[in-house]
């Protein structure tokens, strides 16, 4: 059973950068799986961050092209999110997910994963 388990978050101030990780337990998840990174922010619905299928082809929402940036390490399992130029805006519990099959136009649709991680608080202060 695929497991992921997120850290790095934190509280910044706007401006800021912090890392978040993904780490699974399951070898090969992160090689072979498409994976992404959601949000929520509280009374809204979890939004799309950025997701990425196994053969590197990766969507981004707009509200953080230029700031966010994924990355992997498939050796190590592990999933990265870069947040840099943090806004007051970007404060949300932070989701990794994986889905098992390509995801293609669907990356940053909830629905099209089935694994989530339990999540990591991003708190940004102005």
């Amino acid at each position: 059973q695929v497991q992921l388990v997120e850290s790095g978050g934190g509280s910044v101030q706007a401006g800021g950068s912090l890392r978040l990780s993904c780490v699974s337990a399951s070898r090969y998840t992160v090689s072979t799986y498409c994976m992404g990174w959601f949000r929520q922010a509280p009374g809204k619905e979890r939004e799309g961050v950025v997701g990425v299928d196994n053969d590197g082809t990766t969507t981004y929402a707009d509200s953080v092209k230029g700031r966010f940036t994924i990355s992997k390490d498939d050796a190590k399992n592990t999933l990265w999110l870069q947040m840099n130029s943090l806004k007051p805006e970007d404060t949300a519990m932070y989701y990794c997910a994986a889905a098992p099959t390509r995801c293609g136009y669907r990356r940053l649709y909830p629905r099209a994963y089935n694994v989530w991680g339990q999540g990591t608080q991003v708190t940004v202060s102005s």
